[in-house]
């Protein structure tokens, strides 16, 4: 019998590594107590790709994205305010990318959990 290898697939939904928790830098911070946690589910060979589940608690922090990210929330409400005077306000179900260089601030309105894809 032949047999080939393949990489197996990564299904986000399925149980994987637990979550580290972290918050942003304190001066950063902007209102609450934002801490986030994160589960890496899946890297590419190169360490460039990322993906996994990402929860956040209610607050804001100052951003600065140095990367491309995908981001499909999952729950919650979160209000992104870019430093350009955008706004942006996005719920449970929403998907949307955040590019690199983007500046501005993320809020989280209600806890939130996303699914998230990362290119660096």
């Amino acid at each position: 019998m032949m047999t080939s290898q393949f990489p197996a697939v990564t299904v986000l939904s399925d149980p994987g590594p637990e979550a580290e928790t972290y918050r942003p830098a304190a001066d950063r911070i902007l209102t609450g107590n934002p801490v986030q946690s994160v589960s890496n589910r899946f890297s590419s060979a190169d360490g460039r790709f990322n993906c996994g589940i990402w929860t956040g608690a209610v607050g804001s922090w100052r951003v600065v994205f140095t990367e491309n990210e995908f981001c499909q929330l999952l729950e919650g409400v979160v209000v992104v305010r870019g430093d350009d005077g955008s706004e942006r306000r996005f719920q449970a179900g929403d998907a949307f990318v955040m590019p690199a260089g983007f500046t501005g601030v993320w809020d989280i309105l209600e806890p939130a959990k996303k699914y998230y894809a990362v290119y660096e």
